[in-house]
């Protein structure tokens, strides 16, 4: 038996860490609207003790939130181990807006916060506790490396640090021992012998291919032409869009939510998924978007990265990437929403006959085969070739509140992160009844990302008129009781 311990990221989890820049940090984050309720201090302020010792009192349920990145020699690959100098107090950090703060200054701070690369030699993660937030209330903000996490493993996380009852107690956590980390001649001594074996796990892999599959030969044809297909669409260059351009170190960062009711009563009315629903209303948001920007969305070929869970109920709870992808076109280039609904489905459709999705998994396995090295190559590459315009992400969150120690989750935002070349990134997250859109967007490419949220809005409720349904706004806070709203809804100012 070794004498220290470590984990080995996989090719998926690598490729995050690769497609990092110094202006493109690959972190994906939240943030999330709480009544004070109990974790109010007698001076009007936010039980900081009181949260620490809740977060202590779980981390050892997610051992990865206390273990640290180090690299084999030559190889470069990276694995997991434990940060014996672990400091809960680095990671969990105070901040407070000017007195009452409202949404738009949250926006503000949640963006430069978000803007901010997560230090590679301490674990990747920062919670940030914003308190001064008008109405007895208070934000945190969540940053976790993508390398460690996928939005199914990050809701995973959330029913983690909350709970469903108000009254839950602080569990005492165990002490923590650190395992001893392995020397660097033990890390490469591991991976060559790894790699001598790595012909027999390939092996392996086809062998238990093969034998879960009723008929091997047509899943075996099936798989491959999955893969070339996914090949096929990522060597394929999306037009380019003044979303489509360098982005720089700065974000804005806005959101909007609707009533979960409302998206089923649509695809109730008019069928399709609900992330058809979804992507339609993305698609009549983006080409009045590109209209505003005198952009004609007929003649460009646009199109969305839609990641696809494929992780199984084994892998419930763990941490980790265990997502593929569907690259679709948008029909901004149609005026009526009812149509785009329609060529969404069918697109969808015949993406899951087609299984892109799981082309695109069996290509990550493949990568699992590949060196560090040309994993580095290609991920150098990846966005110079931009086979997509927009990533749109979709999560189903739990339906019932979440409680911090007592406080009520009012609502949840969440944050996906931008590559080069990618200005925009909109996540969603559906929480307590509520459909929650995050937007990511460079500083600078998207001074008007509030025409954007607007645009969004505005297809919403052509797609419910054009159904025949009630019309009806989506969620908005009560306006503000002080303070002025941002220029540009929610944007950093750099600094």
């Amino acid at each position: 038996m070794p004498r220290y311990s470590y984990d080995r990221l996989t090719a998926l989890d690598n490729s995050f860490l690769l497609l990092e820049k110094p202006h493109a940090y690959m972190h994906v984050a939240s943030t999330g609207i709480y009544q004070m309720g109990p974790l109010e201090t007698a001076e009007g302020g936010v039980d900081i003790e009181l949260i620490r010792r809740g977060v202590h009192g779980i981390l050892h349920r997610i051992p990865r939130y206390r273990q640290k990145l180090a690299w084999i020699p030559i190889e470069r690959q990276p694995v997991w181990v434990d940060d014996d100098r672990f400091n809960l107090n680095y990671h969990l950090r105070h901040a407070s807006l000017p007195r009452p703060g409202d949404e738009e200054q949250l926006k503000r701070l949640s963006a430069r916060i978000m803007a901010q690369r997560l230090d590679r030699t301490r674990p990747l993660w920062e919670m940030w506790i914003i308190e001064g937030l008008e109405g007895d209330r208070f934000a945190l903000i969540s940053k976790v490396h993508h390398c460690m996490i996928d939005g199914v493993s990050g809701v995973d996380l959330l029913t983690v640090l909350m709970n469903t009852s108000p009254d839950a107690e602080i569990p005492e956590a165990p002490p923590f021992v650190p395992r001893p980390e392995p020397s660097g001649f033990e890390l490469l001594r591991n991976e060559v012998g790894r790699r001598i074996r790595l012909p027999l796990g390939a092996a392996r892999d086809l062998r238990d291919l093969v034998n879960e599959a009723r008929d091997a030969r047509q899943e075996l044809l099936s798989r491959f032409r999955a893969m070339a297909e996914t090949v096929g669409s990522t060597l394929r260059s999306a037009s380019s869009t003044p979303l489509n351009q360098p982005v720089g170190p700065h974000r804005r960062f806005d959101w909007v939510s609707m009533e979960i009711k409302e998206i089923k009563e649509l695809r109730r009315t008019l069928g399709g998924s609900l992330n058809d629903v979804v992507l339609t209303i993305t698609t009549g948001a983006v080409r009045r978007f590109l209209q505003q920007r005198q952009v004609d969305p007929a003649k460009l070929d646009f199109r969305v990265l839609a990641p696809v869970s494929v992780r199984t109920e084994d892998q419930s709870g763990k941490l980790g990437n265990r997502v593929s992808a569907w690259i679709l076109p948008l029909p901004v280039g149609e005026p009526d929403p009812l149509e785009q609904l329609k060529a969404i489905s069918r697109r969808t459709a015949e993406l899951k006959s087609s299984k892109q999705a799981v082309g695109a998994e069996v290509l990550t396995q493949v990568a699992e085969w590949t060196p560090a090295t040309l994993l580095s190559l290609g991920a150098r590459n990846a966005t110079r070739l931009l086979p997509f315009n927009l990533v749109v992400t979709n999560i189903p969150g739990p339906q019932v509140p979440l409680y911090l120690m007592g406080a009520k989750m009012e609502q949840i935002y969440p944050y996906v992160p931008l590559a080069d070349n990618l200005g925009l990134g909109i996540a969603l997250f559906s929480y307590d009844g509520a459909l929650a859109w995050g937007f990511n967007a460079d500083y600078e490419l998207l001074p008007d990302l509030d025409q954007f949220v607007q645009a969004i809005r505005t297809s919403f409720q052509a797609l419910r008129e054009a159904a025949g349904v009630v019309s009806a706004a989506p969620r908005r806070r009560k306006p503000a009781r002080s303070g002025k709203a941002s220029r540009a809804n929610g944007g950093s100012a750099p600094s």
